[in-house]
């Protein structure tokens, strides 16, 4: 299960990180009409809530700026941004750096018990593919917020 593991993150994040390189920088921070953030936002939680669960951001990992948890947690949005917002390029290549670090992962890490159980995921690796999941789920946010702009824009 571990290498299927491994593969299903690189699988995530290569399509992920495919599919915000052809984006328009000029759209990546405009909020369509019906959606709550940017694709610039998006791109920053996916790499702060992983960094968050999976290596503990911010009290155990310095990997990031601490001033991403105020940007890009859960609850923020870009009409509250205030200092220095990293651009698109660099969450990019934190994305691919992170992806580096989840692949040294140890293998036996994914079968450890969470302390507690966190949305129904009750081990290390379970815990991996729920964040795989909701890397997924903001993929298709970032590809209809982008046909939307495309779309507006090219009227």
């Amino acid at each position: 299960m571990s290498e299927l593991l491994v593969k299903n993150m690189e699988l995530t994040r290569g399509f992920f990180i495919k599919n915000v390189d052809v984006v328009d920088e000029s759209i990546v921070d405009v909020q369509p009409e019906g959606f709550n953030n940017t694709i610039h936002w998006h791109i920053g939680h996916v790499l702060t809530a992983t960094e968050t669960l999976l290596f503990g951001f911010p009290k155990n990992s310095t990997h990031l700026p601490a001033n991403y948890m105020e940007l890009f947690s859960r609850g923020t949005k870009p009409a509250d941004w205030k200092g220095d917002v990293p651009s698109v390029s660099v969450l990019v290549s934190q994305l691919k750096d992170q992806l580096n670090r989840m692949k040294e992962i140890p293998v036996e890490n994914f079968s450890v018990k969470l302390k507690e159980p966190f949305l129904g995921q009750e081990t290390f690796g379970e815990l991996v593919n729920f964040v795989l999941f909701h890397e997924n789920l903001h993929l298709g946010n970032i590809q209809a917020m982008k046909r939307v702009n495309e779309t507006v824009k090219n009227r």
